[in-house]
């Protein structure tokens, strides 16, 4: 076990485990299991059994969802300091989705057994559990309003605050840079919409200053995007 996967300070850098004390997130280091997937690799299947969750440590591993007629629908892209497959591993359900490493990655895994003993042992932790599954469900239901309910400048504004957020929490300042990793097609997965579209919404927050490219940086005006994202608010 790597010294990395025996600092408590970096298993409570992820959020499911950031109350869990000293004791527990040593046990949680012991059961956990390095792994590396190369890129292309796919680390589970929708319907498969969800016998593990994944922490990640970096690269970037997307789910998604397909149509029998082979259109994808990207759910969520998660990189380094994320975790998932929780889901189904609590819940005792197949996996509801596919994921796949879009890079070379590198995380631990934790398996359903062990971690199920561990709440067990230490019922305490099992608050903290549910606090963070019901963030995840917060956010999903914020991320289906947003398909749901707003035009696509407004969507695209929502997806870089809610990218700002994960960076800076809930108080944004003013103004802030971006480095995306993520393409405008991968984007438009999780919109779900058309490249060319995105694109357009893109030029269109540029235009009204939202949206500063330089460089590869994106320089995001908070005020802007808050009056697209929801003019009825602005």
């Amino acid at each position: 076990m790597s010294e990395v996967n025996r600092s408590p300070a970096f298993w409570r850098s992820f959020p499911i485990f950031e109350e869990f004390d000293k004791e527990t997130l040593m046990e949680l280091a012991g059961i956990a299991t390095y792994r590396r997937w190369p890129a292309g690799t796919v680390i589970f299947q929708r319907g498969d059994e969800g016998n593990y969750m994944v922490v990640v440590v970096s690269g970037r591993i997307k789910l998604s969802l397909f149509t029998p007629q082979g259109r994808e629908l990207m759910l969520r892209q998660h990189e380094g300091g994320a975790l998932f497959g929780e889901m189904a591993l609590l819940d005792g359900q197949p996996r509801s989705a596919d994921a796949t490493a879009v890079i070379a990655s590198e995380g631990y895994v934790i398996g359903k057994k062990a971690f199920l003993d561990l709440i067990i042992h230490r019922p305490q932790i099992a608050e903290a559990v549910i606090r963070f599954l019901c963030a995840q469900l917060r956010d999903t239901t914020e991320r289906l309003e947003t398909i749901a309910l707003y035009d696509l400048n407004a969507r695209v504004a929502r997806f870089f605050l809610a990218t700002l957020k994960q960076i800076h929490g809930h108080e944004l300042p003013s103004s802030a840079n971006l480095r995306l990793t993520l393409s405008q097609t991968d984007i438009a997965a999780i919109l779900g919409a058309s490249r060319p579209k995105v694109n357009r919404a893109i030029l269109s927050l540029e235009e009204c200053g939202a949206l500063k490219r330089t460089d590869g940086i994106i320089c995001c005006n908070v005020d802007r995007l808050l009056n697209v994202a929801d003019p009825e608010e602005g």
